[in-house]
């Protein structure tokens, strides 16, 4: 029997390199993986459709089920989940120690609507009183100059938003010169990196900090997820549950590999314990992917968006994801 040729594009985790090298197949599926970053495969799967599959934003895959006009049938292949307290960024001198020391802040982000600030947003508003429309937002490039996009990126009704896409300001440069107070920065600010004594987390022992806040809310937030497209799922239904199957399997390899003790007193023999601290915290599935293990995070992700004015309604769990399991 030929096997179907599907494309799929995702970025090289541990936890897809077994489907990239071949040690696991999809059944009845031929598949072609295109590596690239998330946000390149987000970029072309939402404008495009270019692939059958791809690794997508949650937020952005929610926003269009809320909108009625989603063009993709998702599995709940978690494939990036990160706690975004270690995000916040605030500079020395602007009087900011405690969260609801942000209100009334000038925040800095690289984009209003994705994953990781909503979750960021979301997590102030319900943990700390502190809501969006608490701080003025500036949107633009971290450590390089952002330039207009076609389309405006949506913001919410009511909040202070300024974009600097005049390809000249960084954000990290506003930062430096006192003009912002804060950052949300999803990736670690170069600035933080070499040490500058300007800038510091808001919350210094992050992983405590998280740790409570999983033990409390059962939320171990979710970024990506794999969305296929809406007219291969229609004419090959098999597929969603052939993808599922293949990435759980891929995702066990890579958990599996953690555990291999003769590499790890070599390269890293400090690693075991962070594993066990982990699993301590999360359980003894700590990356599960499914419905039901990370149901807290997409019931967050849905009341969030309808929260802070990005999705026109809630979406429930129920309503993101294929049949797979």
């Amino acid at each position: 029997m030929t096997s179907l040729p599907l494309s799929l594009a995702c970025w090289d985790y541990d936890r897809t390199r077994p489907l990239i090298d071949g040690r696991v197949t999809a059944e009845g599926i031929d598949l072609d993986v295109q590596l690239m970053r998330p946000q390149q495969a987000f970029q072309r799967m939402l404008t495009e459709k270019e692939f059958a599959a791809s690794e997508i934003s949650l937020a952005s895959y929610v926003t269009l089920k809320a909108r009625g006009e989603c063009p993709f049938v998702a599995i709940p292949v978690t494939l990036s989940k990160m706690f975004r307290h270690s995000c916040i960024y605030v500079r020395e001198g602007s009087g900011i120690r405690t969260p609801a020391d942000l209100k009334g802040k000038r925040v800095g982000a690289t984009q209003f609507a994705s994953t990781g600030v909503v979750f960021i947003k979301g997590m102030l508003q319900h943990e700390y009183g502190v809501h969006q429309s608490d701080m003025r937002w500036f949107i633009g490039g971290l450590d390089a100059p952002a330039h207009k996009p076609p389309a405006m990126p949506q913001t919410a009704p009511g909040v202070a938003v300024e974009f600097l896409y005049d390809g000249r300001t960084t954000l990290e440069g506003l930062f430096e010169a006192g003009e912002l107070d804060a950052l949300f920065a999803l990736y670690i600010p170069k600035i933080f990196e070499r040490g500058s004594p300007q800038i510091r987390r808001l919350f210094p022992d992050y992983k405590s900090v998280e740790q409570s806040y999983v033990r409390r809310t059962g939320i171990f937030p979710v970024m990506h997820v794999v969305a296929i497209r809406e007219d291969v799922h229609r004419e090959y239904p098999f597929v969603a549950r052939s993808l599922y199957k293949a990435f759980c399997d891929a995702r066990n390899l890579a958990v599996d590999g953690l555990y291999d003790t003769d590499a790890l007193r070599v390269s890293l023999p400090w690693l075991i314990d962070h594993i066990e601290e982990t699993r301590g915290v999360l359980g003894p599935d700590f990356f599960a992917y499914g419905l039901a293990p990370n149901r807290p995070a997409f019931a967050a992700i849905g009341q969030y968006l309808h929260e802070q004015g990005l999705a026109p309604r809630v979406v429930t769990p129920e309503e993101l994801f294929a049949d797979v399991e």
